[in-house]
């Protein structure tokens, strides 16, 4: 049976700490309060997510939409998908850059839809009335399960099936949702046979999984793969040869009404230009260089002629 630790609330402060460049980026409105707004009904509320890809994207995608003349509010750092969802669909929320094949995971735990289209004509059906998704675009983030090198040469790990016969002597890091998602530990468990003999919880792929897995606290970290860690660490990324986290493009999810056809096309041209090397790379300047969100969204805007 998979035991459970929390280890999250021992690693708050240094998280805080270490999240500040994503948060200088910030909300417009009360920082008490990610879910604030200023009561202006002319604007379009961005969201993100609590982790700094995201921050990053709906930072890029607000800048773009500011310089056509759209006012917009930032509503970042809200949490996972299962706290952000419900804002998005009473309408709090009006754009929300989301990763295609986990949101269609979330709506529809059963679904068989592999490909990007076939996810996305998937998703067009099922999202709930005053939903929608715009344009995905060809960059990808997925979930993936990381190892040391060393873990890898002792258990003779290259994909995730490697891991059947002894996960049950190891212990998995992720952030608390992975636990219970489709395309987490349950799907593991239902794809691979995989059953961890400890799960504890740390961070949404951030600094506090990936300092527990160099330091041996978890031996199994769920990081996404675009993070820099992957290319500058002695990990190895287990291959997902049977896709049990699927295609997972940048697709924004917004709320139909809040945007007109100039607002989506500005949207549509941003996703158009993301690839996966380049979110990579703007993630790195975030994360590894430290730079400010706001300047490294602005930059590579400006680069693409996305902004004046």
């Amino acid at each position: 049976m998979l035991r459970y630790r929390n280890r999250a609330r021992g690693f708050q402060v240094a998280g805080a700490l270490l999240m500040g460049t994503v948060l200088a980026a910030g909300c417009a409105s009360d920082p008490s309060d990610p879910l604030a707004g200023d009561g202006a009904t002319d604007s379009v509320v961005v969201g993100s997510a609590n982790f700094p890809e995201n921050v990053l994207l709906a930072e890029i995608y607000a800048q773009a939409l500011e310089a056509g003349d759209i006012a917009v509010q930032r509503q970042y750092n809200i949490g996972s998908r299962e706290i952000y969802f419900g804002e998005i669909e009473r309408g709090s929320i009006s754009l929300l850059p989301e990763y295609n094949g986990a949101l269609l995971a979330f709506i529809d735990d059963s679904s068989e839809a592999r490909t990007t289209d076939e996810i996305n004509d998937e998703l067009r059906a099922l999202l709930p009335g005053g939903l929608t998704i715009l344009d995905s675009a060809p960059a990808e983030n997925k979930d993936s399960l990381v190892v040391t090198e060393d873990t890898a040469e002792r258990f003779s790990l290259e994909t995730i099936a490697d891991l059947a016969p002894v996960a049950g002597e190891l212990t998995i890091g992720a952030a608390s949702e992975f636990e219970v998602r489709q395309q987490g530990i349950i799907g593991l468990r239902q794809v691979y046979g995989v059953e961890f003999g400890e799960f504890v919880t740390t961070d949404n792929s951030g600094p506090l999984t990936i300092s527990a897995l160099e330091r041996g606290d978890i031996d199994v970290a769920n990081i996404y793969s675009t993070d820099p860690s992957l290319a500058t660490r002695p990990f190895v990324s287990l291959d997902d040869t049977d896709a049990v986290f699927g295609s997972q493009n940048i697709t924004p999810l917004v709320a139909e009404g809040a945007f007109d056809a100039n607002a989506e096309s500005i949207v549509n041209d941003v996703s158009a230009r993301l690839t996966t090397t380049v979110l990579t790379d703007l993630l790195s300047a975030v994360v590894t260089d430290r730079r400010d969100v706001d300047d490294v969204a602005q930059e590579w805007l400006s680069n693409e002629g996305l902004i004046g």
